[in-house]
C-alpha cells in the first residue's frame, strides 16, 4: 500500500461548525462594558494622596533639623568630591519652607524652592482638572527639557565657583 491511498479529505466543509445564532460576536479589542464616571471623590483621591504625601514629608523635615549632623546621610557627591551637587542644600531648603523663612530656603538651595513652586503650581492645576473630570497632560518640548537641564547644570556650576558663593548652602 502507498502513502496516496490514504489521504483524507479535509474540506472545510465538513469540519465547519454552524454559525452560533443571535448577533455577532464584538471584535476581541472592543471593551466588554461601557466605562463608569468616576464620582468626584475619586477623582480627587490620586491629587489628594500625592499632597499628603508631599506634606508629610515637609512636616518630617521640618520635625527633624537637617542642620544637626547625623539626621541625614551627607551628599556622596559632597563627600567623595568636595564638589556641590544641584540638589546640596534641598533638605535645608524644605526645612526653612516648612518653617516658612522664604530668604533661608532661597539661601540654601534656591533651585529647590522654584521646583517647589513648580509643583505647587502643576498640582492646583491637576485639581482643577480632576475636578472637573479631565485628565492632566503636561508635555514639554525637548527643547524645554534640555533648557531645564541646561539651567540645572549652569545651577551646579556657579555655585561651585567662588562668585557663586551666593547660591551655595
Amino acid at each position: 500500500m502507498s502513502r496516496d491511498n490514504h489521504r483524507v479529505d479535509a474540506s472545510p466543509a465538513q469540519d465547519a461548525a454552524p454559525p452560533p445564532a443571535g448577533p455577532p460576536a464584538a471584535p476581541p479589542y472592543a471593551p466588554v462594558f461601557a466605562p463608569v464616571p468616576a464620582s468626584r471623590l475619586r477623582r480627587l483621591a490620586t491629587p489628594v494622596g500625592v499632597l499628603a504625601v508631599v506634606v508629610g514629608a515637609f512636616a518630617y523635615v521640618g520635625t527633624v533639623d537637617p542642620n544637626e549632623p547625623g539626621h541625614y546621610p551627607v551628599c556622596p557627591l559632597l563627600r567623595l568630591t568636595g564638589v556641590l551637587c544641584p540638589g546640596c542644600g534641598g533638605l535645608r531648603s524644605a526645612h526653612a519652607v516648612a518653617h516658612g523663612d522664604l530668604a533661608t530656603a532661597l539661601g540654601s538651595n534656591a533651585f529647590a524652592v522654584v521646583g517647589y513652586a513648580v509643583f505647587a503650581a502643576v498640582w492646583v492645576l491637576w485639581m482643577v482638572r480632576a475636578s472637573r473630570g479631565e485628565r492632566l497632560r503636561i508635555t514639554l518640548a525637548p527643547v524645554y527639557w534640555w533648557g531645564i537641564g541646561a539651567l540645572l547644570l549652569i545651577f551646579a556650576v556657579v555655585r561651585n565657583l567662588p562668585f557663586g558663593s551666593a547660591l551655595a548652602p
